[in-house]
């Protein structure tokens, strides 16, 4: 069975866009492949949240991922800092890798100008601690987004350079994981354009309480409606019919397609009806995120539960990295 490992950045709450990507796409891959899912609190440090914080995000991002389906019998996830053996590899691997080529990657670019500030080591060597992430499980897939495509190529060089080096084609060349994009659904946001995201401010999150979301729902950009029959969509009212698309009933959807064909729709009685309906689809999956993340007792048996079997994995990798590159114990 093949290994597919991608880690969970420890930021803020899911929202719609999450739910129907990334988390969607882990629940089918855990049916069919070795999967690790680990959330990245090291990597969160390249910003320096509070200590406080730290912790708390952690346990947010594990309930609501267990609440939306990620399954600790059929996938190992875990908390990044309870597997030591990654930082040791990361060691490892820093040793090999070269300050320009770190230099160039477009993800330190990007927040050596965001943080100007904070230009610290942990931002250069990203991509480092990033393969070490992976290659520590002999993964075969991993599932990247358009910014962390330079990322996982920087993985692959590192894996090849260390089996070039050791000459032994000891870690698999990861290769990006193709999601069948047939079944995927790209949410839109509610400020009339793109899709849906966290630091956009247009998206309604899992967490969102009912009068949150009709007050957003609300807001949501429309127009002054249409002016002839049967009249081709701008792409906000598009985005709000996408929305009902994917929480309401087919008859809902139809009756203000209808309504907009005819030229009698009003986006009040629409929005209305939509924030009811998503209102309908999230309050049991935030139910579900509260009741996991109240229950201490279960969290710290799933994140123990993780930490054991991504250990396991990662010691055996470790053990045999050290042998390659030559360390031997004198006791």
């Amino acid at each position: 069975m093949e290994t597919v490992v991608s880690g969970i950045r420890p930021t803020g709450n899911l929202h719609l866009g999450n739910y129907f990507g990334a988390v969607r796409n882990f629940i089918k891959m855990q049916e069919t492949y070795n999967c690790y899912f680990f959330i990245a609190d090291w990597h969160s440090l390249t910003t320096h949240p509070k200590p406080g914080s730290i912790h708390q995000n952690v346990r947010t991002v594990l309930a609501e991922y267990l609440a939306c389906g990620i399954d600790p019998e059929k996938a190992t996830i875990f908390v990044q800092s309870d597997v030591k053996e990654i930082s040791e590899l990361y060691l490892l691997l820093a040793m090999n890798a070269y300050l320009g080529e770190l230099e160039r990657t477009t993800s330190f670019k990007d927040k050596a100008r965001q943080q100007p500030n904070n230009v610290n080591a942990g931002l250069l060597t990203y991509p480092v601690l990033m393969a070490a992430d992976i290659i520590i499980h002999k993964a075969n897939k991993v599932p990247v987004g358009k910014d962390q495509e330079q990322n996982l190529e920087m993985a692959r060089k590192f894996a090849k350079r260390f089996n070039n080096m050791y000459g032994e084609e000891f870690f698999p060349i990861p290769e990006p994981f193709t999601f069948d994009q047939s079944g995927l659904v790209k949410v839109p946001g509610l400020d009339g354009s793109g899709k849906m995201g966290k630091s956009e401010g247009n998206g309604i999150f899992l967490c969102d309480e009912d009068k949150v979301i009709r007050k957003k729902v609300m807001k949501a950009v429309s127009d002054s409606g249409p002016t002839v029959p049967n009249q081709e969509k701008p792409e906000a009212i598009q985005n709000l019919f996408t929305l009902m698309n994917i929480v309401s009933t087919p008859d809902t959807v139809e009756h203000f397609n209808g309504l907009y064909n005819t030229c009698e729709i009003r986006y009040g009685d629409m929005k209305k009806q939509l924030a009811e309906d998503i209102i309908g689809f999230i309050a049991p999956i935030r139910e579900k995120i509260n009741d996991i993340y109240n229950d201490t007792d279960y969290l710290a048996r799933v994140a123990k539960a993780g930490a054991d079997k991504a250990r396991e994995s990662a010691a055996k990798t470790l053990e045999d990295v050290r042998k390659l590159i030559g360390f031997k114990s004198f006791y």
